[in-house]
């Protein structure tokens, strides 16, 4: 089963309210932020032995690129929201 066939509804939602591409980034932008929640509570239990307040480096590793990854998304439905705005500013 693909991405397409598991997220169908959430798809379907988002690409009718925010267009094919934003709206399968929102979703995408949803499926990090739930990883990142359960890797964040996996880190709870894999602490690292330097700093117990802190979860293990590889675990670090993980939230920082998850992290990134929702930043760089974010980022390009911005860019796709402005163009689009623009494209409509131009016709009217």
């Amino acid at each position: 089963m693909t991405v397409f066939d598991e997220k169908r509804q959430e798809l379907e939602q988002h690409e009718f309210m925010m267009g094919r591409e934003r709206g399968r980034l929102a979703v995408a932008l949803d499926m990090l932020t739930d990883s990142l929640i359960l890797v964040g509570q996996h880190g709870v239990y894999c602490a690292s032995t330097r700093n117990p307040s802190k979860p293990a480096l590889d675990l670090q590793a993980v939230l920082g690129g998850m992290e990134g990854a929702k930043e760089l998304i974010k980022s390009v439905m911005e860019e796709i929201r402005k163009k689009r705005e623009e494209g409509e500013g131009k016709k009217g």
